[in-house]
């Protein structure tokens, strides 16, 4: 990193973090009496400070590159689903789908047999809130069915989920849909550096359940890249200005789930797949996301 930039993304930070805020190095001290005192720049430091700390590990730029080629195939998954979801497909044909299309691409589905799930990608439909398994259930006019795909290729992850209208949509499914959409767009309006994880799930806490929904709590976004999952943990509910310090480098998640009831959930029998406890319908989307210098990038890009 030249020392231009490295002056330039300290700026930054001391633009956003307060003289007395808890120091993003890690110490436990005051920023006044920690980082800002010290001459020159820092954040050439922090890469092994967030590792120690908070076993972050920040991505370079080649790292970054090669997350965002596993991303273009995400997106080509994706939008492969998308062409063929109508009424009267079963769940399991989107797993194959996906299987055959990853393996085609010399990549490798990530869901599969990780730690005992027993297919290449998560179809969730209706209540279902997040992990389902795909089998023999039929896809209904009027449904929505989320599809959460992960591949690995030459190494890296990118993790990215769309949630579909199965037919015609009644006006329950168009609201919840609508509102998961903008809560992902409003998570990540909110990465930039010097902000904290607990920005992004204030603003979607704010704004979906003032429209009227709920944010689940037992599952959270994720660093991604080298591993299926990392630090850290993104919720999708939160305090403002609370958590670890947004710094260049990072790569996690945005996913929030959103019910059009209730925030409770329920795991079924098979320890995977995750329904709304009242029964009320679930939506979801979800990007890989990189912090910037500037802000942030997308590396599984798709329109919200």
């Amino acid at each position: 990193m030249e020392a231009k930039t490295k002056y330039k993304i300290q700026r930054d930070m001391d633009d956003k973090i307060g003289r007395n805020d808890p120091c993003p190095c890690g110490s436990g001290k005051k920023y006044k009496k920690c980082c800002l005192l010290k001459k020159g720049p820092k954040l050439n430091d922090y890469k092994d400070l967030y590792l120690q700390t908070y076993r972050i590990r920040l991505k370079e730029n080649r790292d970054i590159e090669g997350i965002k080629k596993t991303g273009q195939l995400v997106l080509e998954l994706l939008q492969l689903v998308k062409n063929e979801i109508k009424p009267g497909i079963s769940t399991d044909y989107i797993n194959t789908l996906v299987h055959e299309f990853t393996i085609k691409n010399n990549a490798v589905s990530a869901p599969l047999n990780y730690r005992g799930f027993p297919k290449s990608v998560c179809v969730s439909v209706n209540e279902v809130v997040c992990h389902g398994i795909p089998g023999k259930r039929i896809l209904r006019d009027g449904d929505i069915v989320n599809v959460d795909v992960t591949p690995i290729l030459n190494g890296y992850y990118a993790d990215a989920n769309q949630t579909f209208f199965v037919g015609s949509p009644g006006s329950e499914a168009q609201k919840i849909v609508r509102v998961a959409r903008e809560s992902l767009k409003i998570g990540r309006s909110m990465v930039r550096p010097g902000n904290t994880i607990g920005d992004i799930g204030w603003a979607i806490q704010k704004y979906a359940e003032g429209e009227g929904c709920s944010v689940v709590r037992e599952f959270v976004g994720h660093g991604v890249g080298f591993e299926f999952h990392e630090p850290p943990e993104v919720p999708h509910y939160g305090i403002k200005g609370k958590g670890i310090r947004l710094i260049p480098g990072m790569v996690f998640t945005i996913e929030p789930m959103i019910n059009l009831g209730r925030k409770e959930v329920i795991i079924l029998e098979d320890n995977w797949t995750v329904v709304t406890a009242d029964g009320s319908l679930s939506a979801q989307f979800e990007q890989t996301l990189v912090v910037t210098q500037n802000g942030y990038e997308s590396l599984t890009p798709f329109d919200l």
